[in-house]
């Protein structure tokens, strides 16, 4: 940990092209990309990592988390704050990397909680990082091109628990829909410009396959401000464990529907 001053710390901030999250570093605050994304933040830490947290007993006490795709440490701060012994962030965009350990760092996180890692997602041995307890799998599934492979590194991770946000295919059944998006577009991800958007079944399928037992929870927003793709069906998450006893309150779970209509332009 370092002691920066008021001026460096808001000279730092200034010095970076973009902000996905907004965070409050010593009375500076971070200039988000977009204002409807506060909401946005909000309501995800509501929908699937406050309830995580609940369920197991109020603490990440002694658990060591992956957060997979980590842009600047948003969530891995999130866990931190939780309790857990030790977080691993991961991301293929050096100034993500940079900016999560300038945020740790302000926040005079104690180094040996966290580590931050400069890396294509497949490049790196998770066995070898791990064992972790939980893995956030967070905005990232559908900007990539090879989900089974994914699933086995995180199976490898030891992973108990595994939670999924994702953008989501509108087909029916259980398919993988091909898609092409540009890397140099910010909040794409690095690599192949083909990626697959699951559809909800294919997410519970490709968990499974590696013993896990998934449900999809159900959003309860309370303002669907930034949160559009939520409020249609577009994006949901799910969560994986390794133990069923897990799937209860508070966890609320949805029933995947086999058709989802599109809503109306």
């Amino acid at each position: 940990m370092t002691d920066l001053s008021s001026d460096e710390i808001e000279r730092t901030i200034a010095s970076f092209p973009r902000w996905h999250y907004q965070f409050v570093l010593d009375g500076h605050v971070t200039p988000i990309w977009r204002q409807d994304q506060i909401n946005r933040h909000k309501q995800r830490a509501k929908y699937f990592l406050e309830p995580l947290v609940s369920l197991l007993g109020g603490s990440l006490a002694g658990k060591r988390v992956l957060d997979l795709g980590c842009n600047a440490g948003f969530w891995a701060m999130r866990v931190v704050q939780a309790g857990c012994d030790h977080v691993v962030g991961v991301d293929a965009r050096q100034m993500h990397v940079d900016q999560a350990n300038f945020v740790f760092d302000v926040n005079k996180i104690p180094a040996e909680r966290y580590e931050f890692r400069c890396a294509d997602i497949f490049d790196l041995d998770y066995a070898r990082l791990g064992p972790f307890d939980i893995v956030l799998c967070l905005g990232l599934l559908y900007h990539i091109s090879k989900p089974v492979e994914l699933f086995e590194r995180i199976h490898a991770a030891g992973a108990q628990i595994v939670i999924v946000d994702t953008a989501l295919s509108l087909a029916p059944g259980t398919y993988l829909e091909i898609r092409y998006e540009s890397p140099e577009i910010p909040p794409n991800a690095v690599g192949r410009p083909m990626v697959m958007y699951p559809t909800a079944q294919a997410v519970v399928e490709l968990l499974r396959q590696f013993g896990y037992s998934v449900r999809m929870l159900k959003p309860e927003f309370t303002d669907y401000t930034g949160c559009w793709d939520y409020e249609h069906r577009r994006r949901r998450a799910f969560v994986a464990v390794k133990d069923p006893v897990l799937l209860g309150p508070p966890l609320r779970f949805e029933e995947i529907q086999t058709r989802i209509p599109r809503p109306r332009q």
